[in-house]
């Protein structure tokens, strides 16, 4: 059991930055950065002197970062630019802060994917770990081929339909219309879904993510502190990862048992059930990865993920649990996870206008993929 389990200390989101999302021309990944740091600095009420952890992930430059951000950190650590190495992210700044070694750690990400002309997948790909090379021969050159690739296996043995990734990718276009930072906000039918151009037969092009540039930066610190900064905290109750890595991009499960077993700890770390979550935030780099998440994660059977999304259930004011709030990388922009930590504690604030969850006090966040990962946020420490 991890560290965090064994103990009463707590560890709280004291601020939160992010930047505008789209083509932000004249941006590199690390001053997208220090524009999301500065923004949770002015939230927390802090200086940025005040932070002495910084953990950072694909910025172009940590030791720039620091410089032009006149920082003195005690811990200064980069992370590979992996969408999934955004939970393993924050639960190093949990687990440092629960050591006592640190009081307040900023985790800070920045990507101009959009500006850069980034690629995912095939030989240009510079954020990938490598481990694909070895499927590119049988035309697995990128992440939505292996997506198309397992969803035609769900299809298969569970009779999931198209239709239904249409409405994930419908539900959230709905929310990020409430969003004044989402980039995409015109409305999406079921129509417009169908008749949207394939990429990798059977997903289209609303099914994966948006390339864009941008920036987020969360504060965070040890819970007998939090009270003292500017903005109602925000707790981490439970964070919890599993790799899967051995059993590769194309797991015969879809990922079922590594987020069964993440879901179980993640759960019993916050001492909260599954039911009590007001709010999901699911990472969401290609429709079917929803489907796959609800499944493994106990929101619904197995085998049934597509049925579940069916008629408004990830809805804001239809579903009982409303899902990626924001627009989610589908439509508000793809921050490889991090938007939607921003968002979870943007929620449990409160104030966030029409696309507010009402009285929401937990919000959990799933992935699936390789290194499956689940945080729970909370208004209360227990």
């Amino acid at each position: 059991m991890s560290l965090i389990s064994r103990r009463k200390d707590s560890v709280a989101v004291v601020g939160v930055g992010t930047t505008d999302y789209g083509a932000l021309v004249g941006h590199d990944a690390t001053s997208l950065g220090i524009w999301a740091l500065r923004n949770a600095a002015q939230d927390a009420g802090i200086d940025l002197q005040d932070i002495d952890g910084l953990i950072c992930q694909r910025l172009t430059d940590y030791q720039k970062f620091v410089q032009i951000t006149n920082t003195s950190p005690k811990l200064v650590t980069a992370v590979p630019g992996a969408g999934r190495m955004t939970g393993g992210t924050i639960q190093i700044a949990v687990q440092a802060i629960l050591s006592g070694m640190l009081d307040t750690v900023a985790v800070v990400y920045g990507n101009d994917g959009r500006t850069a002309g980034a690629r995912y997948g095939g030989q240009g790909d510079n954020y990938g770990t490598g481990a694909d090379e070895m499927w590119f021969p049988y035309g697995m050159t990128s992440p939505g081929a292996v997506h198309s690739m397992l969803f035609q296996r769900h299809a298969h043995l569970y009779g999931t339909k198209v239709e239904q990734l249409g409405q994930i990718a419908m539900a959230f276009r709905k929310h990020a219309g409430l969003n004044p930072s989402a980039v995409m906000k015109k409305p999406v039918t079921m129509d417009d879904y169908l008749a949207s151009r394939f990429i990798c037969e059977p997903l289209r092009l609303l099914d994966y993510c948006l390339i864009n540039d941008g920036g987020v930066a969360m504060i965070l610190t040890a819970g007998d502190r939090a009270r003292d900064f500017r903005q109602r905290p925000v707790y981490v109750r439970g964070v919890a990862q599993l790799s899967r890595l051995a059993q590769g991009e194309l797991p015969d499960d879809f990922g079922y048992a590594a987020m069964q077993r993440v879901s179980a700890t993640v759960h019993e770390m916050a001492d909260l059930k599954r039911e009590d979550a007001d709010a999901l935030m699911i990472y969401d780099n290609f429709t079917p990865i929803v489907v796959f998440v609800l499944e493994g994660f106990g929101f619904c059977p197995r085998g049934d993920g597509g049925r579940y999304v069916e008629n408004g259930t990830l809805e804001l004011g239809r579903g009982r649990y409303p899902t990626n709030t924001n627009g989610g990388h589908l439509s508000e922009s793809y921050m490889q996870g991090w938007n939607l930590q921003a968002e979870a504690v943007r929620q449990l604030r409160g104030g966030l206008g029409s696309r507010q969850v009402p009285d929401a006090e937990v919000v959990q966040y799933l992935q699936g993929g390789p290194l499956s990962t689940s945080i729970i946020y909370a208004t209360e420490a227990s």
